[in-house]
């Protein structure tokens, strides 16, 4: 199954659902800080171009107001309910492959 994609971006008045799943091997961080919270949601996604223009367009809807709960589904199949008024800020980190550990430049 190398190369699936699956983007579903569901636009509604209580929500969007962004579920983002990949066969490629590749993971992207993304971070969501809550207001009057101290700790942010820190979730893996896979990585894949398509699906990381989708969140961006469900981030943008929910702090824009047009939805009020931002759905994420992980790599793990596990979905994140955020409430769109309480969405401090959103990082999407760079993939796997972008990370350099040790030495090896």
């Amino acid at each position: 199954m190398t190369g699936n994609v699956s983007v579903n971006v569901a636009n509604m008045q209580s929500g969007s659902t962004v579920s983002l799943t990949s066969h490629k091997g590749h993971t992207v961080d993304i971070r969501i800080g809550i207001t009057q919270a101290p700790r942010e949601i820190a979730l893996e996604v896979d990585d894949d171009a398509k699906a990381r223009e989708a969140l961006k367009a469900a981030v943008d809807a929910a702090l824009k107001g047009e939805t009020d709960t931002l759905w994420i589904t992980d790599k793990k199949g596990r979905d994140i309910a955020i409430p769109s008024a309480k969405i401090a800020y959103v990082e999407i980190g760079s993939s796997d492959a972008d990370r350099r550990i040790g030495f090896g430049g």
